[in-house]
């Protein structure tokens, strides 16, 4: 997995790469042109970016509840920054 970095906004996408490597796993081979067909057909990216974001806010959810609260690290000098 990548190196992690500081985020404000997080992007999630199924790529082509994906979808065909699925496919392979699944023992449905697709080419790029078929895969692409697949995705935008019948609503089904739509449908996937749903399922996502449905996926990505039970897991917030389910985090904040299990974890204990977020600290946030102390900027040093920003007192000092708002007396001026």
């Amino acid at each position: 997995m990548a190196d992690r970095k500081q985020r404000e906004k997080v992007v999630a996408e199924i790529t082509i790469a994906h979808l065909t490597q699925f496919a392979n796993e699944s023992g449905r081979p697709l080419t790029t042109e078929e895969a692409m067909a697949f995705l935008n057909q019948q609503g089904r990216a739509y449908e996937m970016w749903k399922h996502m974001m449905h996926a990505a806010e039970e897991y917030i959810k389910s985090a904040l509840h299990s974890r204990s609260p977020v600290l946030v690290p102390r900027q040093q000098g920003v007192r000092d920054r708002m007396a001026v």
